[in-house]
């Protein structure tokens, strides 16, 4: 379809996407005076296929862009983890009180709430708007769906794994399907320790991936399983059998409580984890989030990265906004410095997690001692980089022990 770019509306910048990405990204565009505009093809709230784990680097950044976790009806609070190794055993990883550091919430939820603080804080967001073509030039990024269109300086695709803005603008990779696939089911009616304990299961035939059982308000959860797309004793196709016989376990069962109910049918979706390979700009165009590959390849949290990675990009555009090139070339430092190298040790761990000897040794170790518990955690809910201890440049004071976010609003649950 051909788009007439002289009755084309003029934005700053267009966001192709109202996920944590995308919200993120316009918050930060908005704030500092720029016109920009989100368009996204579904309209809220909608689900989103997810484990909705939020991570001490996700929860920064949600208090960063001014979210209330009482506006999100499913948050609850996380103060401790419980880790199963292949052998049986089982530890707690306790949270430190001193602010949060983990908390679940469905994203239905959580994505809703985004969008309702952006419209609050005057960024105009478009629903039920797909975009049908995007084409860029030397000076504008050109959009339409249906009659409207946008002429844009610059764009911030936000769009998912399959970002059509990527395909659109020619930066697609043919035949690329993520490195991780899960599954995903919500439960209600689930046991107390269910409703509000979080708990991972090495499972030993889906190394390096795990099961898992996360709390959510109203006595329900988000139980699911991930494994590595070409790494893991079984495939994709497989999922769907593993997935009834794991929920047939004693000891997964048993967790879940007798009366567990599954809320609606199982659903699946891929991960992309390789933000240090990724094209994170293409023209005028940056990609964010899913569309930026930048989940992590070790536990296939996104949710943080989507959020810094918008943040990120907005920054870019408003430090560099003359030079495209420039614009890319700030977001990659960003990208780089705070991700790719941490992803990149995450994926090394991973290597060590997917041996049955590794994965019993690192539980082991992570319950070795109660500083070792405290600190394990942390690190495995991201309250600091994976591999910080490796890049001298971001040492701080109290760089392994400062507060978490909300402080001073830490409970199980606002509702």
């Amino acid at each position: 379809m051909a788009i007439d770019e002289d009755t084309a509306r003029t934005v700053d910048v267009l966001v192709i996407g109202a996920g944590p990405a995308g919200i993120s990204a316009a918050i930060t565009l908005q704030r500092a005076g720029v016109d920009v505009v989100v368009v996204d093809r579904a309209t809220f709230p909608r689900d989103k296929i997810c484990g909705d784990g939020l991570t001490a680097l996700a929860l920064r950044e949600l208090e960063a862009l001014g979210l209330d976790p009482a506006s999100v009806p499913s948050w609850v609070d996380i103060d401790e983890v419980q880790v199963r190794s292949p052998s049986g055993r089982s530890i707690t990883l306790p949270m430190p009180d001193d602010g949060l550091f983990a908390a679940v919430a469905r994203r239905r939820d959580l994505d809703d709430a985004l969008v309702s603080l952006a419209r609050a804080e005057g960024v105009e967001i478009l629903e039920a708007t797909a975009i049908d073509t995007v084409h860029q030039d030397d000076r504008w990024v050109v959009a339409a769906s249906g009659d409207r269109s946008w002429r844009a300086e610059y764009c911030v695709a936000a769009d998912g794994m399959w970002s059509p803005t990527r395909r659109a603008v020619g930066a697609a990779e043919p035949g690329y399907r993520g490195e991780w696939h899960a599954f995903r089911q919500y439960f209600t009616d689930v046991s107390a320790r269910a409703s509000s304990e979080l708990i991972v299961w090495f499972e030993p035939d889906l190394l390096p991936g795990y099961a898992w059982s996360f709390p959510v308000a109203g006595g329900a959860a988000n139980v699911g399983y991930g494994i590595l797309r070409d790494d893991s004793t079984y495939r994709v196709g497989d999922m769907t059998h593993v997935w009834q016989e794991l929920l047939r376990r004693p000891h997964i069962r048993a967790f879940l409580g007798p009366d567990a109910t599954p809320e609606g049918p199982h659903r699946a979706w891929p991960i992309p984890a390789r933000i240090e390979h990724a094209t994170l700009g293409h023209g005028r165009t940056l990609f964010v989030g899913d569309a930026a590959t930048a989940t992590d390849p070790m536990t296939g949290e996104g949710i943080g990265q989507a959020l810094a990675t918008g943040r990120w990009a907005a920054e870019a555009i408003v430090a560099e906004w003359i030079a495209p090139d420039a614009v890319t070339a700030h977001y990659r430092r960003s990208v780089h410095r705070h991700l790719a190298l941490d992803h990149r040790f995450a994926a090394l761990l991973s290597k060590v997690l997917a041996r049955r000897a590794g994965a019993r040794a690192a539980v082991r170790i992570a319950g070795s001692t109660p500083w070792v518990r405290r600190n394990f955690g942390r690190w495995l809910f991201e309250d600091y980089p994976r591999a910080v201890l490796f890049t001298p440049w971001r040492w701080r004071r109290g760089m392994l022990h400062g507060p978490g976010a909300y402080r001073g609003r830490h409970a199980h649950s606002p509702h």
